[in-house]
């Protein structure tokens, strides 16, 4: 069983930035999907940021050419920079793994709100 923590939310005005970051208790080369999530309020549940093969990422349209999905597989951890971040990206942001038989792993949950 994998834990994720997850940690960098927070206050941000307009046009600022957020890292955050999920570090997982094991390591997260074997999974086949990684990925972050967001949900607002009001709203479902979307995907933000995934792998598509390796470590090559789409982005949903919302934030695409703003944010940036990474990893650092020797510290087990995934990233999401977030650039020029606007309101409507005020949410919770949750990180996930998956792979086979079933693994479906998610972190707690990080609140990102933007506003001035």
């Amino acid at each position: 069983q994998v834990k994720l923590v997850e940690s960098g939310g927070g206050l941000v005005q307009p046009g600022g930035s957020l890292t955050l970051s999920c570090t997982a208790s094991g390591s997260i080369s074997s999974f086949t999907a990684t990925g972050w999530y967001r949900q607002a309020p009001g709203k479902e549940r979307e995907l933000v940021a995934g792998n598509t093969s390796g470590e090559n990422y789409g982005y949903a349209d919302a934030v695409k050419g703003r944010f940036t999905m990474s990893r650092d597989n020797a510290k087990n951890t995934l990233y999401l920079q977030m650039n020029a971040l606007k309101p409507e990206d005020t949410a919770v942001y949750y990180c996930r793994v998956a792979g086979y038989y079933g693994h479906d792993y998610w972190g707690q949950g990080t609140q990102v709100t933007v506003a001035s």
